[in-house]
């Protein structure tokens, strides 16, 4: 069958479950989007897939982000957590090839996510290996930020590589994640403001350099510097210390699968 016949039969299906259409820019690119460049089993079921070892976010659950990011046709955007570089190539169908940069902590993705936009057609966006809670500072400041992986509080380097007026997107907490939006705020007590909500998701954690496969677990030593900061008293790293044990005993279905779950949101995955 035709691929842009399969595409338009995916996005009208997830419109079907969500009981809405999609915004406009978000249902557009994923109608031209060759979503098979970037997964081969079955791309165009809402569900999500993993290759060696790197997650492709279902559908369903890219419909979600990119709504709750709402960016808009010459934004500036930056994707933390790359994965395949399916979201980075919708992304760059709706602002910009040049307008999107993507990072990720594992090399071995970052050449695969490469590969995948260049096969695509997107091959100007930018995607380069890094911590994620770095950012990428030497080409702020961005309109938009997609965290694709799960952060208690967002790491104030990327809120502060936000543009006034700019919005960033994360999954909020550890085991019991909510996909949320916020804006830097100089007046809130933590620096950021929540503008929307979407949800319920299941990500997989935010790493920091020195977890990748093979070393030494450090995931709270950018949780250490921040909170001390901030004059965080003690006992906040429990929200990280039994994170990995608690994610054993469910299903750690790190690209957002949304089976089961009772709310989504506005745009929530109700199949």
């Amino acid at each position: 069958m035709d691929p842009a016949v399969l595409r338009d039969d995916m996005v009208d299906g997830l419109e079907h479950s969500f009981g809405r259409p999609l915004p406009e820019g978000v249902g557009a690119a994923m109608r031209t989007v060759p979503r098979r460049e970037f997964v081969e089993d079955a791309p165009y079921d809402n569900r999500p897939s993993t290759s060696d070892g790197t997650v492709a976010l279902a559908p369903g659950t890219v419909a979600r982000l990119l709504t709750a990011l709402d960016a808009r046709g010459g934004d500036d955007v930056l994707v933390v957590g790359v994965g395949v570089g399916y979201t980075a190539a919708v992304l760059a169908e709706m602002v910009g090839g040049r307008r999107v940069h993507a990072l990720d902590i594992s090399r071995t993705q970052v050449y695969r996510a490469r590969s995948n936009l260049e096969a695509a057609g997107y091959g100007e966006v930018l995607v380069n290996c890094r911590e994620g809670s770095d950012g990428l500072p030497e080409y702020a400041p961005y309109d938009r930020i997609l965290v694709e992986a799960a952060v208690v509080e967002p790491p104030h380097a990327l809120l502060e590589q936000l543009a006034d007026g700019g919005r960033l997107v994360f999954p909020k907490g550890n085991t019991d994640q909510t996909l949320v939006a916020v804006t830097p705020d100089d007046d809130a007590p933590d620096g950021y403001r929540r503008v929307d909500e979407r949800g319920p998701v299941q990500f997989a954690p935010l790493l920091v350099d020195g977890e990748q496969p093979g070393v030494t677990r450090n995931r709270t030593r950018r949780e250490d510097r921040e909170h001390a900061e901030r004059g965080a008293g003690p006992g906040w790293e429990h929200e990280w210390l039994d994170w990995d044990e608690r994610l054993s005993g469910r299903d750690r279905r790190s690209a957002g699968d949304s089976s089961g779950a009772p709310d989504w949101g506005d745009y929530g995955d109700r199949r």
